[in-house]
This record gives C-alpha cells, sequence and structure tokens, in this order.
C-alpha cells in the first residue's frame, strides 16, 4: 500500500465534495453518462478510484461492480451512495498497484479522473491489464495533458504544485495506456485535448 499517496487522499476527503460536487461533476456529467453507459450488466465490472461515490448516480442500474478506492476515508465517506445503488456494488480499500484480485477476474474496468492522480500510471494500467480477461474492456474519462501551445506549457507549470494535493495535469495517458499493452480503439476530446474519453481493449 502506498501510504504517501492514501494519506494524501485521506486528507482530501473531508473537503472532495465541496470542491467537486456542483461545479465539475454537473460539468462534465454527459460525457461521463455515456461512458459508463457501456456498463453491461452481464460483465463483471471493476471501478478504480471510488472517491466519495459522486460517479455511483451516473452508473446503469442492475451492474454488477467491485469499486476500489486507496483512501478508507474516501470509501467511509462513499458509503451512503454505495448503499443506495440499485444493483450489485462492493466497496473495498485498494491500491491498483497491489490489488488482491486474481488474474483474469474482470470483464470490463472503468475509470474516472483516476490516471492523472496514480502515482505511476503505466505500472497501475498494467495492473489492470492483468485483472481483465483477454478481450476485456478499459474504458476511461480523464483528464491528461495538451499538445495545444500554450495550454501544454501552463499544464505543466501548475503540475508542480497541483500534484502536492492531488492530480499531475500533463501527463499523456493515451500513450501510457497502450505502452501497458492495451490497444487504444476510441478517443474523444471532450474539451480541447485536455479532457477525454478513452477505449481500449486488452488483445484476446
Amino acid at each position: 500500500m502506498d501510504l504517501i499517496t492514501q494519506e494524501k487522499w485521506d486528507r482530501a476527503a473531508r473537503s472532495f465534495d465541496l470542491m467537486s460536487a456542483n461545479g465539475p461533476e454537473k460539468r462534465w456529467r454527459p460525457a461521463k453518462l455515456s461512458v459508463f453507459s457501456r456498463m453491461r450488466p452481464d460483465a463483471r465490472i471493476l471501478f478504480l478510484a471510488l472517491g466519495t461515490g459522486l460517479d455511483i448516480e451516473t452508473f446503469p442500474k442492475g451492474c454488477n461492480i467491485a469499486a476500489i478506492d486507496i483512501s478508507p476515508k474516501m470509501i467511509e465517506a462513499a458509503r451512503e451512495r454505495v448503499a443506495g445503488y440499485e444493483g450489485t456494488l462492493r466497496a473495498e480499500v485498494m491500491d491498483v498497484h497491489d490489488m488482491s484480485f486474481a488474474d483474469n477476474s474482470f470483464d470490463q474496468v472503468f475509470t474516472s479522473c483516476t490516471f492523472c492522480s496514480v502515482p505511476r500510471p503505466v505500472e497501475g494500467l498494467k495492473a489492470l491489464y492483468r485483472v481483465l480477461k483477454p478481450g476485456g474492456e478499459l474504458h476511461m474519462f480523464e483528464h491528461t495533458g495538451s499538445k495545444i501551445f500554450p495550454f501544454n506549457v501552463m499544464m505543466t507549470q501548475m503540475s508542480r504544485l497541483a500534484s502536492r494535493f492531488g492530480p499531475e495535469l500533463d501527463r499523456d495517458t493515451v500513450a501510457n495506456v497502450r505502452a501497458a499493452g492495451f490497444e487504444v480503439t476510441e478517443v474523444n476530446h471532450v474539451f480541447l485535448d485536455t479532457v477525454k474519453t478513452i477505449h481500449a481493449v486488452k488483445p484476446a
């Protein structure tokens, strides 16, 4: 368990809803609904970085979801939302780098603004690759670095401060997904080239 990262997100748990529930969640809700609509009721699903559970209300009903987060305080804050989900949703504390799930356990993996914060992103993605079945799907809603000047320079500079409290803002997550062994099937830009959806598969 990465205790430094765990402590960082434990500290953030108390104010997370205040910072995220109104502005960001409302702005990105349509894009998240589109991504999460790909959850299949017949699939075993892993959701990475549950946080306080703000994404749960955008999940389709009737799915079978295992949700993890590195922060016990985030999981505790999510309990009421977890209990209210109309389907099967189990939440537990777990580090993506050290998951206890067996190889080839899941049909689908979903992430939401996660891989801007995973300390070793390619290793984290390789861990998701391990627990996905061959032919399994990875669906991501992420904010990433930009290739557009001057945003790329600004985001790199801002990341030096932001990473101390939360996410890094300049990661090339699409390249990281490919580096982990996935086949990227679709990338959609939601806002400029900094907020995007990424869809990939583990080759069969």
